[in-house]
């Protein structure tokens, strides 16, 4: 009895001792704990953690993105600890959770040191792919796998490679990564070192990588420099897909280096000889040669001359008639010019070049054909305020002044009696080469009047047939010529009250005195009142003054009466 009562408690202490081992030291659940595999069951492992049983986990979460089942027995593994005893009465435990916090803890030591960490991208969702980071699960931006956009991810899949941390939160579980930043980083470090290899004036061998507008980007061994496409070749290049292709070997020499930037700016051209040297002896002023036009502008068309060698026609020089019109409805690209040279500028690389200067001057033909004196015949192109325009023979304009329409009309209301598209006879009067201006006259064709004016002067007593009776005077026409003069209405009488164009009728001839003919200026003024002045001055002078005892009515009374006896 003694003995199995001293037996009983000696049982209870080691079950007490054998629990107090399992719940002391770091056993907690929560923590990761080491353990051992002690075995291999199908598709779990079961691990043993030092508790009173051991725990199984599936063999899949020691296998991942970029990782395979290596584990064996004998294996000392890193596990997470859920529960101690769960109710079957065996530990629970996670080799995923293990990972994901020792994971985590590695993460943000390299986040806060701004360290590369290790990962896989092992899926695709909406905006990016996930990556593994070993364990802990981050976003991978679309935008930030690649330095330039690419449509294939496939070959990164599921393949180890370095990420750079943007942003992460442990307590949300959010973590953002970049490969870019990473490759940018790696690129910058091998151009800054392939820079340094580099040198201006350096003749390189390269690849054509990409085609722009501009030029094309050409892969020096690792760096790409830019060949513009003014450096393609000394001749005009439209783009640089008429010369180069991608792929294309190219021998280039490098023009300038900026080592802040990277920046490598090459050329081909520089390669080849300048054609620009000793320009000035090859292209002397005046010279006339044939070049093919490459482009036309509002100002201008450029002609090659030879490869290399370009010059331009400005729009001035094109025509010596059609002053306003566009380049392109002269010329058109690709056509074969002849040209002369008018200008070389070896130091601006530039040469003026005229199209016109190659044909006659059309006003020296025209003056050669039609000097002045001929008659020509137009048609009406334009009608202004000062005259109207004819287009003559040679595809050159003459212009008829308002005062060279018609001898007796003023200008401005016989120019109402043309319209455009008219064809009219006028007279060249003038042609001026230098100015390119032809002058013409229409009333020229019916004769000067003034020529055949007789004995029409200045002081003249001339008769004239009244032909029209205004408010302001009269018409009328000096008999035995076709001169027409107008009488003001304070010339048409001595006396005031006798100023009165009513008194006058359309065919009746009155006497008035010429004071003023001018033949070069085609005017000529008519007096009545000069006349009745005039010869009152006579009478008086020839029959004596009124002091004599003779009144002014008598002297002119005596005086008209002989003067009618002489008439009769």
């Amino acid at each position: 009895m003694v003995q199995t009562a001293q037996t009983q408690p000696m049982r209870e202490d080691f079950a007490a001792m054998l629990e107090e081992s399992f719940t002391q030291g770091n056993l907690h659940e929560g923590t990761v704990i080491k353990g051992t595999v002690v075995a291999i069951e199908k598709d779990l492992a079961v691990i043993d953690v030092g508790l009173k049983t051991e725990g199984r986990v599936a063999l899949r979460e020691f296998m991942g993105p970029g990782r395979q089942n290596e584990v064996k027995v004998g294996d000392t593994v890193e596990v997470y600890l859920e529960r101690v005893e769960n109710a079957l009465g065996e530990a629970v435990l996670s080799r995923d959770k293990a990972r994901r916090e020792e994971s985590w803890g590695k993460l943000e030591r390299a986040f806060q040191n701004n360290e590369k960490v290790q990962g896989v991208i092992f899926n695709q969702v909406k905006g990016g792919f996930t990556v593994d980071l070993d364990g802990a699960v981050a976003f991978l931006p679309r935008s930030q796998v690649d330095i330039r956009p690419i449509r294939d991810v496939t070959p990164l899949m599921n393949v180890p490679q370095q990420f750079q941390i943007l942003k992460m939160d442990r307590r949300r579980g959010n973590i953002v990564v970049s490969r870019r930043t990473v490759l940018e980083e790696t690129r910058a470090e091998q151009r800054q070192e392939l820079v340094q290899n580099l040198e201006e004036g350096q003749v390189i061998d390269g690849v054509v990588k990409n085609i722009t507008d501009y030029g094309a980007f050409v892969d020096l061994g690792g760096i790409d420099g830019l060949l513009h496409v003014t450096d393609i070749a000394w001749r005009r290049v439209n783009h640089p897909s008429e010369v180069l292709n991608i792929g294309q070997q190219v021998k280039v020499k490098i023009i300038k280096i900026n080592h802040e930037t990277h920046r490598i700016s090459l050329g081909m051209k520089q390669l080849q000889a300048d054609p620009w040297q000793g320009i000035e002896a090859k292209y002397p002023v005046h010279t006339r040669l044939n070049g093919r036009v490459t482009n036309i502008t509002d100002y201008g068309a450029f002609v090659e001359l030879e490869p290399g060698i370009e010059g331009l026609i400005h729009v001035s020089e094109m025509s010596w008639t059609k002053k306003n019109v566009h380049p392109g409805k002269i010329v058109s690209t690709s056509q074969e010019v002849e040209v002369q040279v008018l200008e070389v500028d070896p130091v601006k690389r530039r040469i003026s070049l005229g199209l016109k200067q190659t044909m006659r001057n059309p006003w020296e033909v025209f003056v050669e054909k039609y000097p002045p004196g001929s008659v020509v015949e137009g048609e009406v192109k334009n009608k202004t305020e000062f005259g109207l325009f004819l287009g003559l023979d040679g595809d050159v304009d003459g212009m008829v002044h308002l005062s060279d329409l018609d001898w007796k009309r003023p200008g401005e209301q016989v120019i109402e009696e043309f319209k455009k598209g008219d064809h009219v006879r006028a007279q060249v009067l003038d042609v001026d080469v230098d100015k390119e201006r032809i002058s013409l006259g229409i009333k020229q064709l019916e004769g000067d009047p003034f020529a055949e004016a007789g004995d029409v002067r200045k002081g003249a007593v001339v008769t004239g047939e009244v032909i029209e009776v205004k408010e302001g005077g009269i018409d009328v026409k000096i008999v035995g010529t076709d001169l027409t003069a107008f009488i003001k209405r304070s010339e048409l009488a001595r006396d005031r009250s006798e100023q009165r164009p009513d008194r006058f009728a359309v065919g009746q001839k009155v006497d008035a005195r010429v004071t003023q003919f001018d033949r070069k200026s085609h005017k000529v003024q008519v007096s009545i009142k000069a006349l009745e002045v005039a010869e009152e001055k006579e009478a008086i002078a020839q029959y004596g003054s009124s002091d004599s005892g003779a009144t002014l009515g008598d002297i002119l009374g005596t005086a008209l009466k002989r003067a009618n006896e002489k008439k009769d």
